[in-house]
């Protein structure tokens, strides 16, 4: 089974790392601040949640990041590369407190994100979603609740959608960055925090 790496511990790096534990799947946390910073959250999170250093955190098998968009290049800056594993881009190009989306020059927020994770199979899942819909119960009035994904490697858009069906909640593939980036993209997109429940 794959090993699961989270860079960042605010809202969506939380959520994520919460609803690994509510299905006892083992991954590695950090933040900017150190490990000791996370000591609360991995006593609250149990036993499946370890708090870790960045660089342990990027050499898992999978890694999602979720970092304030200001600061990813500072949080992903001389990480060795990333050698064909899959980063899960859970970024969105804008911030509290202004809310002002972020200059990106007309290219889609997983395009910046892919030049700062060299040799990543990147794919965009996890953002779309408010984070207590993320750590909550994915079945949801009768139903399950919808994630949707995004990337250009099949292969690693199919473990990721076996990791969202493993965490209970039911995986829509948008298909290629370039399209499903932009759906899920906020601001901008469509699709963020829509809240879809697949019935049946």
């Amino acid at each position: 089974m794959s090993t699961i790496g989270i860079i960042g511990a605010g809202a969506i790096g939380s959520a994520f790392a919460k609803a690994l534990a509510n299905q006892g799947i083992a991954a590695v946390i950090a933040n900017s601040r150190g490990a000791e910073s996370l000591a609360d959250l991995v006593r609250e999170l149990g036993p499946s949640i370890k708090a870790g250093t960045r660089e342990e955190a990027a050499a898992q098998d999978i890694v999602l990041v979720a970092v304030n968009w200001s600061r990813l290049p500072e949080a992903l800056d001389g990480l060795p590369d990333f050698g064909g594993r899959i980063v899960i881009d859970a970024n969105n190009p804008i911030e509290a407190p202004l809310f002002k989306p972020a200059e990106l020059s007309g290219r889609l927020s997983s395009e910046a994100f892919t030049d700062l994770v060299p040799g990543a199979r990147v794919v965009k899942a996890f953002n779309h979603l408010q984070p207590h819909l993320v750590s909550g119960d994915p079945k949801a009035e009768g139903g399950r609740r919808v994630l949707l994904y995004s990337g250009d490697d099949a292969h690693a858009k199919a473990q990721v959608g076996g990791l969202i069906e493993q965490l209970g909640f039911f995986g829509i593939d948008l298909g290629a960055l370039s399209v499903g980036g932009s759906l899920v993209q906020f601001p901008g997109g469509p699709l963020p925090a829509l809240n879809l429940v697949k019935f049946g």
